[in-house]
């Protein structure tokens, strides 16, 4: 309602409060009533008419009366529960003793427009006459949420109290713009909560809505639609509903429910408003939807019929707890037209209950049918209706509290004190009391009542919220009503379901059923949202390599730690291949082999050096030389078994220095020999002393010194940040390659920086020699077999850039291995050749050249 309606219906409320009394008001809206007189008035306004009639003023002649038509019995009996109430305490001693209460009981029609009238007419203080009754100070109103919300905001600013018994609307809870607002059913916060809490305990996450497009149903769908996004659930689509919709609109709404994909849908809308779209259901004959439905509808018997069961049945919702009043059944039967015939509905009642129009002397006109008109001796003995059924009663039991908790608050107003104290004397007159005063004390009410229940109000005017789940069953051919579970809030905002759920009957192949846009995503894969759709509709992709989904529904891949990779179906994460050259596959054999195999070799010709070391051949290559450069030669061939197998710590740190020590130390003799051979050379010259100055001491410094050299870098490598066994990912994603890590690239490129230095100056000197007259010049050699080491290490090092994972070592082996071999056999093939092959050659004259 907007803020300027409100201003009109507060003024146009204070005129009628100045100027017209209330028995006027009643003669001028001429609005079906009940009254009774008593001390103390309690409004009551209930929708008994299903609707009214519509006119249009034109202004020329006076508006004509309230017309309404279709007749409510369930709401007939909230009024009936109201009048047995009223009777009920005016018997009671202790509450209210010798004051009467008197009620004022309207027809809304379902209309907010007559709900105002009807609040008008109650709440105006008429003047003093014996025809008209004393002001009302409390009015229970009223069943719809929508005509709550016009009275409520039209009387708030007066603190007229109101007390409801079946509007749920969360919005009525704002004590800013409702201060005298107050009721006995929970407020629809706390069914959007048990609603959602009931979709979640199903699994369904694939749901329609519909609603009444008023205030009831907007706020309760809004209100559900905030619970559900909380647990995932996706609406599919929400549509309004009134009963006044043309069919083409309903026509539509059901097209909606056959071309979605939905199962569950949840209809929040009044009885009234439903019952159009449920017979359209029923004609197109759609079957297999659970329905879970508000109370405004779940209880309703014009709706749970034999019919309806076709395509609602096994219909799931929330009621309010049923309470049993057993003295209310013989007030109920006593209703009769012929006790009072002016009293309002009672002969609509007697006409849908016995099936005759009860007619008074003079009132027949000759048109109704002699089966149409009551004979007078009709009764309800023998008729079991469940308007008479008084022991499942909710919203009657609502009503009944109601009545109370106003009796209550006036009892402390009038008495000062609460109901069964000892002074029984008024402290107030009943002519002073205020709208106002009666709020304060309905807002203090905090009693139990005769059938145990408590009965208080929160600080926004709500009652604690406690549920029943109903389900909709067939028995006998009549819908009833099974309690299959129950909801209860508790004060700190959670909230407690239990649920019996083989006392369900269900719709759809006696199962729960299943609503949900798209499937879970099997395991190894994840969801991926479809764009301009829910979150509930999704597509499944697979898992990216090295990411798992290992249960169903997953949103997103798991990535596998470091050491570990995802199998074919990625749902589970696997250990990485461990990769490093071992002894056992053929490269690691081969290169094992072929070390070995050098190895021998170098000892070979050592043990040939040795035995023929006083021959012209090995005398003239230095053999003392010649054996240091075949021992490192030895170690050389051995070193690459340091380079096979699993990388530890000692294996990485042996492996770089063994191998540059042990180069060190072999271009280190080549470099002695090569120098030795230059010196020779220079010592064939006249006044040349070279030789002497370059005997074998020296050749023993210079061999260690350079060797010192290498050493010392060695040793300052595995002091400051030594080679490591490291695990390397970046080669291949399904592998783990195990490396030994240079630690710092620095002094590893030292040890073969200088290696190269030393190779580089041997070459140049060798060069330089190359030459030299005699017959058996090893300078070639030696020129020859640091060519190859220059090309071997030259090559080795952009292969081993560019090597992954194990064929790293490999490569770096075969450096090794190739460059032994070639200063092997380079440097003393010849010289074995002739001492086995050529003995004949292996004499001085041969070697200097004489022959």
């Amino acid at each position: 309602m907007s803020e300027l309606q409100r201003v009109v219906l507060s003024s146009l409320f204070v005129l009628c409060l100045n100027t017209v009394s209330g028995c006027e008001l009643l003669n001028r809206f001429h609005m079906p009533s009940l009254f009774k007189h008593g001390d103390i008035m309690i409004g009551g306004i209930f929708q008994v008419s299903e609707k009214e009639i519509s006119s249009i003023s034109t202004f020329e002649n006076k508006p004509p009366g309230v017309k309404c038509v279709g007749f409510d019995l369930r709401a007939y009996r909230w009024i009936q529960v109201m009048m047995f109430a009223i009777e009920e305490i005016n018997k009671d001693p202790a509450l209210l003793p010798n004051i009467s209460l008197g009620y004022g009981i309207f027809d809304s029609c379902a209309s907010p427009t007559n709900t105002l009238r009807a609040a008008l007419t109650l709440a105006s203080r008429p003047e003093e006459t014996s025809a008209c009754p004393p002001a009302i100070p409390a009015i229970i109103a009223e069943g719809g949420s929508t005509q709550t919300l016009a009275v409520a905001e039209a009387f708030g600013p007066f603190q007229v109290p109101i007390v409801s018994y079946f509007s749920t609307c969360a919005c009525l809870s704002d004590r800013a713009k409702y201060p005298s607002f107050f009721r006995t059913i929970p407020s629809d916060y706390f069914q959007a909560k048990a609603l959602a809490a009931l979709v979640k305990r199903f699994g369904w996450q694939w749901i329609g809505a519909i609603h009444s497009d008023n205030e009831y149903g907007k706020n309760g769908v809004q209100a559900f639609t905030k619970e559900v996004k909380k647990h995932g659930v996706c609406i599919a689509f929400v549509r309004t509903l009134l009963h006044t919709y043309t069919m083409d609109k309903i026509r539509s709404i059901v097209k909606t429910i056959k071309q979605s994909t939905v199962k569950v849908i949840l209809a929040f809308v009044p009885y009234i408003d439903f019952y159009p779209l449920m017979q359209e259901v029923v004609k197109q004959n759609i079957t297999g939807i659970q329905w879970i439905a508000s109370e405004a509808w779940i209880t309703a018997i014009q709706l749970s019929t034999p019919e309806m069961y076709q395509a609602f049945g096994g219909a799931l919702g929330f009621v309010v707890q049923k309470m049993a009043i057993p003295k209310l059944k013989p007030f109920l039967t006593n209703i009769s037209p012929y006790t009072d015939p002016s009293a309002a509905f009672v002969k609509d009642f007697w006409e849908v209950m016995v099936g005759c129009r009860p007619v008074s002397s003079g009132e027949h006109t000759g048109t109704e049918t002699i089966d149409e008109v009551c004979t007078g001796s009709e009764t309800f003995m023998d008729l079991q209706d469940v308007f008479f059924d008084v022991t499942q009663l909710r919203v009657s039991y609502n009503v009944y509290k109601a009545v109370n908790a106003i009796a209550h608050a006036l009892h402390q107003l009038v008495f000062c004190q609460p109901v069964g104290g000892k002074i029984m004397e008024p402290c107030l007159n009943l002519s002073d009391i205020q709208p106002k005063e009666v709020t304060d004390h309905l807002q203090k009410v905090n009693f139990r009542n005769q059938f145990g229940d408590d009965v208080f109000f929160d600080a926004n005017g709500d009652p604690p919220a406690s549920y029943d789940i109903i389900n909709w069953q067939l028995r006998d051919g009549h819908v009833h009503y099974v309690t299959v579970g129950h909801f209860t809030s508790t004060a700190d905002g959670d909230y407690k379901l239990s649920i019996k759920d083989k006392d369900i009957v269900w719709r759809t192949d006696k199962m729960i059923p299943t609503s949900i846009c798209s499937a879970d995503c099997p395991v190894g894969t994840r969801k991926a949202r479809i764009k301009g759709k829910p979150t509930c509709c999704f597509d499944c992709i697979l898992c990216a390599d090295g990411t798992i989904a290992n249960s169903t529904g997953a949103t997103d891949c798991t990535p596998c730690p470091r050491e570990f990779w995802s199998n074919e179906r990625k749902d589970e994460c696997i250990p990485k291949t461990i990769e490093f050259l071992t002894y056992a596959e053929p490269m690691g054999i081969a290169l094992s082999v072929v070390s070995l195999l050098g190895a021998s070799l170098s000892l070979v010709t050592m043990i040939i050096f040795i035995f023929y070391r006083e021959t012209p051949v090995i005398k003239a290559s230095n053999s003392e030389l010649s054996c240091f450069l075949l021992f490192s030669l030895f170690l050389c061939f051995l070193c690459p078994l340091t380079f096979i197998g699993r990388p530890t710590v000692w294996t990485c740190m042996l492996r770089h220095t063994a191998f540059g020590v042990t180069f060190a130390l072999c271009i280190s003799c080549v470099l002695g020999k090569t120098i030795v051979v230059v010196t020779a050379f220079r010592a064939t010259i006249p006044g040349k002393k070279v030789a002497e100055k370059f005997g074998p001491a020296q050749q023993r410094i210079i061999v260690c010194s350079c060797t010192l050299i290498q050493i010392v870098i060695c040793v300052l490598w595995l002091k400051l940040k030594p080679p490591f066994p490291d695990m390397v990912f970046t080669y291949s994603n399904k592998k783990i390659v195990l490396e030994c890590n240079t630690g710092s690239e620095a002094p590893f490129y030292s040890v073969l920086g200088y290696i190269g230095i030393l190779a580089v100056l041997c070459l140049a000197l060798a060069f330089l020699a190359r030459k030299l007259p005699d017959n058996f010049n090893e300078a070639k050699f030696i020129t020859f077999s640091m060519l190859i080491f220059c090309a071997v290490w030259i090559t080795f090092i952009p292969a081993y850039v560019s090597s992954p994972g194990k064929f790293t070592v490999a490569v770096e082996i075969f450096a090794i291995l190739s460059s032994a071999f070639g200063l092997l056999i380079s440097i003393f093939a010849p010289k074995c050749y002739i001492i086995l092959i050529k003995p004949e050659k292996n004499t001085k004259r041969h070697v200097m050249g004489k022959v």
